[in-house]
């Protein structure tokens, strides 16, 4: 990660193809495209890959999120439990559909603790929003059995995890809705762009028309298409999309790659005493895009984290000090610092549900670190790397 480190022929193909058709946008323009479609063949590629019959691209992960919650029924009032670790763009989805983002710990698999999330459930809760943080991903099953005991919707958070799958299924592929991110930095780029998957041709049909002003898709003339229903601009454009088409069709080479790297670096950094590796749920494989662990204390992963840096060790990420990915620092969110009014009933329950500590997430995270893990390496670059963790780490945690 992330894929703009091996762009290569493909992508300057696939969006010379778009300029050279002159036409940028995704719908319309027919007779001028000479049959380049790159959306529409990464929508199919994409649903392909993932194993759903649908698939529908947008121009963020944060719009992805949007348009899967609103696609799937979540709207003012409804409650979606998040957890405490993640990026903003989660909770900032909820705001906007005016409904209420409920922060929830994490356990040692650095995502949802489902025992924490049975324990927020209310009568308003309407979704579960699990994010499968840093490539792996959270207890699935037993987050299946919630939704489906309370009748609740499943939406996955996939954004840092493609190419991982749970049980034999692509993560994404599980719950009512899966969203992606093909953003500047992520396993596979369109540059900017995501992706909403689903099981359900009611979900995807909303989706494709929430994503366009409410355009319901039928019609050769975008004046004489029809509005089911209200929407907003989220379309992707046929640039981005023909350099996400040229990436795809990579994902397996880039998660092989990071595999071999990942596994240099886990080997040695397993048996260090004081080391514990994240714990990835039974069933499940994940991308390889982090190495994730755990020092003894929360002195000792700063240290660390220092420390591999004067060794030149980059890339090493101490979440529990970040501004973007972890509750500490969400002061715009605490505090609701919006440039519009948020519906009174919003913020109040908004400010009552997260008004409170995370000790057992602050537990598991002060002792966090993660290493990035790049397409771009060269095998000594690996080797030097394995070394220079292993000689801060024992050195840290003995």
């Amino acid at each position: 990660m992330p894929g703009f480190e091996l762009f290569g022929e493909k992508e300057k193909q696939s969006v010379q193809d778009v300029l050279d058709s002159g036409v940028l946008m995704r719908y319309g323009f027919e007779p001028m495209r000479n049959g380049h479609w790159k959306a529409r063949e990464l929508e199919s590629a994409l649903a392909g890959r993932m194993e759903t019959p649908h698939a529908h691209l947008v121009s963020s992960g944060t719009a992805a999120l949007t348009v899967a919650l609103a696609s799937a029924g979540v709207g003012a009032g409804d409650e979606v439990i998040l957890p405490v670790f993640t990026f903003v763009a989660s909770f900032e989805a909820v705001l906007s559909l005016g409904a209420v983002p409920v922060l929830c710990d994490v356990d040692d698999t650095l995502t949802l603790d489902p025992g924490a999330v049975s324990g927020l459930i209310t009568e308003k809760t309407r979704a579960i929003m699990p994010v499968h943080m840093c490539g792996s991903m959270a207890d699935l099953e037993a987050l299946q059995a919630l939704a489906g005991k309370h009748g609740l919707l499943l939406v996955e958070d996939a954004c840092q995890a493609i190419g991982g799958s749970y049980k034999g299924k692509p993560l994404g592929s599980i719950g009512e809705a899966g969203c992606f991110s093909f953003d500047f930095v992520k396993t596979i780029t369109c540059g900017e762009g995501g992706a909403v998957i689903t099981h359900s041709p009611d979900i995807y049909e909303k989706a494709q028309a929430y994503s366009d002003h409410g355009h319901d898709h039928v019609g050769r003339d975008r004046g004489a298409e029809g509005h089911p229903h209200l929407g907003y601009n989220y379309r992707i454009s046929e640039l981005h999309a023909a350099v996400g088409l040229a990436q795809l069709a990579r994902l397996d080479d880039f998660i092989g790659i990071q595999k071999r790297h990942y596994e240099v670096l886990e080997g040695a950094v397993r048996e260090i005493p004081g080391v514990v590796l994240r714990r990835v749920p039974g069933g499940g494989v994940q991308n390889y895009s982090f190495l994730n662990f755990f020092l003894p204390d929360a002195d000792s992963a700063r240290r660390a984290q220092r420390e591999l840096s004067e060794a030149g060790v980059d890339g090493v990420f101490y979440w529990y000090d970040n501004n973007w990915h972890y509750h500490r620092r969400w002061e715009h969110l605490k505090g609701l610092k919006s440039l519009g009014a948020l519906p009174a009933e919003t913020a109040r329950r908004t400010r009552e549900a997260n008004d409170r500590d995370f000790p057992d997430s602050d537990a598991w995270m002060g002792r966090c670190l993660s290493v990035l893990i790049k397409l771009s390496w060269t095998e000594e670059a690996v080797r030097r790397r394995a070394a220079a963790l292993s000689n801060v780490l024992q050195e840290v945690s003995g």
